[in-house]
């Protein structure tokens, strides 16, 4: 699945209807944006992520959800596994990286988590 440029009016129903969905806030003036913006977009395409949404959100179409997400720098990465934040850390990661915490976020139990709270 290649990844979705994803708006302020599509994000919500991104995040309720999908289990686990990876988001790239990102700027076309961003150098280090547009680095990491390939090795999203392979990570997107591996045949193992296929049950990962890979969104990309541009902030500067997009004002209002990079503040609403705390969005302070860019490239920052979100995931949200079953309507929950479960990282967002900005700064671009190799792929070694980005496949890593890609496995994480799947074997992570929010349920688990929830109910330990």
């Amino acid at each position: 699945m290649a990844t979705t440029a994803v708006s302020s009016a599509e994000f919500e129903q991104l995040i309720n209807h999908n289990d686990l969905v990876f988001i790239d806030f990102w700027a076309t003036w961003c150098g280090p944006c547009r680095a990491f913006g390939p090795i999203y977009e392979a990570a997107s395409n591996k045949p193992e992520n296929a049950d990962v949404v890979f969104a990309k959100v541009d902030i500067d179409q997009n004002q209002d959800l990079a503040s609403a997400a705390g969005v302070q720098a860019v490239p920052t990465l979100m995931i949200v596994k079953k309507q929950h934040v479960v990282f967002q850390q900005a700064g671009a990661l190799p792929a070694e990286a980005l496949d890593d915490l890609i496995a994480q976020a799947k074997a992570l139990d929010v349920d688990a988590a929830a109910q330990q709270q």
